[in-house]
């Protein structure tokens, strides 16, 4: 059994895609990132940088003391490798998934983030910042759509590569992107919303998330950290 501490974000949907290809018998633990529930003792034992998804393995590979794991990669890697699955053997196929893996990390989830940020929910729409990760955002769908050119998935075979962009594609009106622009994309992102487990992936968020509002309290909790907010 995995414990999954959970809300419905980009980054938090890449964990259930996989549990849901994977099979895996899972139990979802909400983390209302908008009432602050990230902030919690017994949360933060698990994820220090108050920040969800995070896991816990009640049954890892060896056995011994239940593992936990934070970020969302960290996770995907952790339990493509606890199953063998989603992830290539082969030397070269593995560098892939992980380049593919980290340049979602490092670069299309942050950047993709702070344009949701300046689009959606600053207090004050400053042009220079929505301008610039608006078209941060289309150059990377750029380079995605490049690398999707010649082949079906980003690193050859459907892998946790593919899982951990797709989430953050999904919201690509309110990003400002037209997908009509980047056929190569489009075509990848069809195919895998088309998935049973993407599927059901996103029908347990509805149930987990019912309000999905985001107010003034909730914009303190999500936006107001500082030093003094994790300080222990």
């Amino acid at each position: 059994m995995i414990d999954l501490y959970y809300w419905t974000t980009p980054n938090g949907h890449k964990i259930t895609i996989f549990l849901e290809e994977a099979g895996l018998e899972y139990k979802i633990i909400p983390v209302n990132i908008s009432r602050g529930d990230q902030f919690k003792p017994e949360f933060l034992e698990i994820s220090p940088n108050n920040r969800m998804p995070a896991i816990v393995d009640h049954a890892p590979a060896g056995g011994g003391a239940p593992i936990p794991v934070f970020e969302s990669g960290a996770i995907l890697l952790y339990l493509a490798e606890k199953t063998g699955k989603f992830i290539a053997s082969d030397l070269r196929g593995r560098v892939a998934v992980l380049e593919w893996l980290m340049w979602q990390m490092g670069g299309l989830g942050p950047m993709l983030g702070q344009n949701h940020h300046f689009n959606l929910y600053a207090p004050e729409k400053i042009p220079y910042a929505i301008n610039r990760y608006v078209n941060e955002t289309s150059r990377l769908y750029q380079v995605l759509d490049n690398r999707l050119k010649d082949r079906e998935y980003v690193a050859g075979p459907y892998s946790i590569a593919d899982m951990a962009c797709y989430p953050w594609i999904v919201p690509w009106k309110r990003q400002q992107q037209d997908l009509e622009k980047f056929p190569n994309l489009k075509r990848w992102f069809e195919a895998i919303r088309a998935r049973p487990a993407v599927v059901k992936a996103y029908e347990i968020s509805k149930s987990v998330n019912t309000q999905r509002v985001v107010d003034a309290d909730a914009m303190k909790l999500l936006f107001g950290q500082t030093a003094e907010t994790v300080k222990r």
